[in-house]
């Protein structure tokens, strides 16, 4: 297994045995599986438990908030309240990090997906929503990402919405630090067994832009996986632990990712709830098996450096570590990592230039900002730490043409007048010089960054 508050490293070298990963479809701890927990005080993994036992990471889709139902702040009847104290049955049963990026984990407001996260992570697992994902796990020397996303409208009304600047920064986020990137996603239409048009589009966006498996949830029955672009897609895994009394949804589908010897490949296996129980037990093999793909070689390396990422729960920060010649050298300080590059800003040396999330007095947004770091034997050294170039920043990359060249998309409003929902867009060209950034005249940007956002 994993732990998820320290990095577990032996050497930056990969090792050639394997790796089982585990995805689950959605899982209820309330209604009718808490009523049936209570009356049997059996666990619900009590037969799964010796499959869990064998991988190295078992995930879940978790639907609904820990707190009491009298904390309904939006007055609905379909409000899912998780007792705090059910949540160890999840530890017990051997999973290691739960999606909480659904219609149902905003059920009890801000505060309730806050108290899930928290006790999810004083029960020993990692919770992986949007906004902290990419989330890094490290096994046997290879690095996994796992983001989440949520597709379906909560009871906030909101979504992430596909495809977006702010996914694509995940997803590009993820393959630089990453192995392999495993999008989980709730999208596609409840007790549909065949996907629906959006969910294909989705994944084909998903799997354009880097994501190398996707796990889907929601519908609550299976849809049979395929691949899209050469990458695996569970379209819908089904329910894994619900209450519903359909018959399509008695039955799920659990996901597994092998890795060996730089390669991945993914299979499955169905479950069936029992008669008169909700709980799942083991069905039968899944006919859907992939030949092996392969991974990514190399992680993120600089100046000899390999770095290797460790997210922390509490925060959704992330932490580089620094490894040369098989050795840690260095660990750097928590960072709110958006994206990262390496890059000759200024004549022959490497630096490393990242998108963090800060605060800034100039616009009173907590948004993403250039940094720029030098790499020395005792870490990252701050060189530059920018506010926001010229304009209000949406997104910015190292030029396709040009190395010395960061091009950035810019919102269309200023620090002068400032306006986040404008919906104009300009995309500029900056140069270092050693001290910062200088802007390039228009017809430079375009010619330096015009198929950088294509």
């Amino acid at each position: 297994m994993i732990l998820i508050s320290c990095l577990l490293l032996i050497s930056c070298k990969k090792e050639n045995t394997e790796i089982r990963i585990l995805f689950t479809g959605d899982i209820l701890l309330f209604r009718n599986v808490k009523k049936e927990y209570d009356y049997r005080k059996i666990s619900p993994w009590e037969e799964l438990k010796p499959f869990f036992q064998q991988a190295d990471i078992v995930v879940g889709n978790l639907e609904g908030a820990v707190g009491s139902i009298r904390n309904n702040a939006f007055n609905t009847p379909l409000v899912f309240s998780i007792d705090s104290c059910d949540v160890r049955l999840l530890q017990d049963a051997g999973f290691n990090a739960i999606t909480i990026a659904n219609n149902h984990s905003m059920d009890l407001g801000d505060e309730g997906k806050n108290r899930t996260k928290n006790t999810l992570i004083g029960n020993g697992i990692h919770p992986v929503d949007f906004e902290n994902s990419p989330c890094f796990f490290t096994v046997k020397n290879v690095v996994e990402a796992i983001i989440a996303v949520n597709n379906v409208l909560d009871k906030t009304g909101s979504r992430n919405e596909i495809p977006s600047i702010e996914l694509q920064q995940k997803l590009r986020l993820a393959k630089a630090l990453s192995h392999i990137v495993i999008v989980s996603i709730h999208w596609g239409s409840e007790l549909l067994e065949w996907t629906n048009k959006e969910q294909r589009e989705i994944a084909g966006w998903l799997t354009g832009n880097g994501a190398d498996v996707i796990i889907g949830s929601h519908p609550h029955v299976v849809q049979p996986p395929e691949m899209v672009n050469g990458k695996p897609v569970f379209f819908s895994l089904g329910n894994h632990l619900f209450d519903q009394k359909y018959l399509a949804s008695k039955r799920g589908l659990i996901a597994e990712i092998k890795i060996k010897n730089n390669t991945y490949s993914c299979s499955g296996f169905y479950t069936q709830t029992k008669r008169n129980s909700f709980y799942p037990a083991y069905s039968d093999k899944s006919d859907f098996k992939t030949l092996p793909i392969k991974l990514k070689k190399e992680l993120f390396e600089i100046n000899n450096y390999t770095l290797f990422p460790q997210s922390i729960p509490q925060n959704g920060k992330t932490i580089l570590h620094g490894y040369k010649d098989n050795r840690l050298a260095w660990k750097s300080h928590p960072i709110t990592l958006t994206s990262i590059f390496s890059s000759k800003l200024h004549r022959e040396k490497n630096y490393l230039l990242t998108l963090e999330k800060h605060y800034s007095p100039i616009d009173k947004e907590i948004n993403i900002r250039p940094y720029v770091y030098s790499i020395e034997a005792n870490g990252l050294i701050s060189r530059w730490r920018g506010s926001a170039l010229a304009l209000p920043l949406l997104d910015a990359q190292i030029s396709l043409i040009d190395e010395n060249v960061l091009c950035a998309l810019h919102r269309g409003d200023s620090f002068i007048m400032l306006n986040p929902k404008e919906k104009g867009r300009k995309i500029m060209g900056y140069k270092w010089n050693g001290f910062g950034f200088q802007a390039l005249p228009d017809s430079l940007a375009c010619e330096y960054c015009g198929r950088n956002f294509d």
